[in-house]
């Protein structure tokens, strides 16, 4: 067995144990919340009688290590189980729910390679400038900037008062601008800096130096040169940024109304829903997980120095 496999499954392994402790932390999580789901399902006006069944329905009147025990027995067959609120299977809803969720990540992350990758180039090439000053001062604001803030001021500028795109949905092409924006503020802001380090550190190289004494330009060194090995640490950050930016949607797609799986669990979690929320939960972090393994295995590919195994 080659070194590459060996360490293919040994990350695969790692990836069980970590949705397999996922799983167990958040079915407790949910079962330590104060209040009564059943009455919470049920609602206010509804008779003890009603309430029991629920109870009963929901497997909340059997003893907790029970439920654990069942709840990962239908986990390794994947069985996420029945969604307390719509009596629908929970993988079901998810799936219909992860091509929003998808999409505004892959748009969001596209747009931050765009934007946040040439900003930090730029800056690189300008160290110590009052360009590079005000890069480095646009990155501090977009990584400290409250993603609820931005995305409640997009909405107030661009659809209040210009009245340019629309505040909420998936409507149309033009709905997915504003939660793409917003979620890709901080992704732009990590990925400028990132680029501007990595090519700092590049630009010092005595490789470059030669380059630019043989009569290179200096545009041609930059992005030719320097940037493709500077490459690697660039690709790492905008891998894990996609995972983030999987599962860090939950506040951009509540204040953007955005259907996808953030705002389902947000729902979920007001309706204690457990089922629901204990599969989001997993499935967020097994999409985080993959991501990161495939990052692993591309790092390989592109930076030779880096041998797995």
């Amino acid at each position: 067995m080659s070194g590459s496999v060996s360490y293919l499954l040994q990350r695969l392994i790692g990836v069980m144990v970590t949705i397999l402790f996922v799983a167990i932390t958040i079915f407790l999580m949910v079962r330590i919340l104060p209040g009564d789901p059943a009455r919470v399902i049920a609602g206010v006006l509804a008779s003890d009688q009603d309430v029991a069944r629920i109870r009963t329905q929901l497997g909340l009147d059997r003893p907790l290590w029970t439920q654990a025990g069942i709840f990962l027995r239908d986990l390794a067959q994947g069985d996420l189980g029945i969604s307390a609120r719509t009596s629908n299977p929970v993988s079901q809803e998810i799936l219909a729910r992860l091509p929003y969720t998808a999409l505004l990540a892959v748009v969001s992350l596209a747009l931050a390679i765009a934007v946040g990758l040439p900003l930090g180039a730029w800056a690189a090439a300008r160290a110590g400038s009052v360009a590079d000053l005000a890069v480095s001062a646009l990155v501090l604001f977009g990584i400290s900037m409250p993603v609820y803030w931005l995305g409640l001021m997009l909405i107030v500028l661009f659809s209040i008062h210009l009245r340019w795109l629309p505040a909420a949905g998936a409507s149309g092409p033009l709905s997915i601008v504003l939660p793409a924006i917003t979620l890709a503020a901080f992704s732009v802001a990590f990925i400028a800096r990132i680029t501007r380090s990595s090519l700092l550190e590049v630009l010092r190289q005595d490789y470059v130096r030669t380059a630019r004494a043989k009569g290179a330009r200096s545009r041609t060194v930059l992005w030719r040169h320097a940037l493709r090995n500077a490459l690697p640490p660039i690709i790492t950050v905008i891998g894990l940024q996609f995972g983030e930016l999987l599962g860090g949607a939950i506040l951009t797609e509540t204040v953007f109304g955005w259907p996808g799986m953030g705002r389902l669990l947000v729902d979920s979690i007001f309706s204690r829903d457990y089922p629901m929320v204990q599969g989001l939960v997993i499935v967020f972090a097994l999409m985080f997980a993959l991501v990161n393994l495939a990052v692993d295995l591309l790092y390989e590919r592109i930076d030779p120095r880096v041998r797995y195994g």
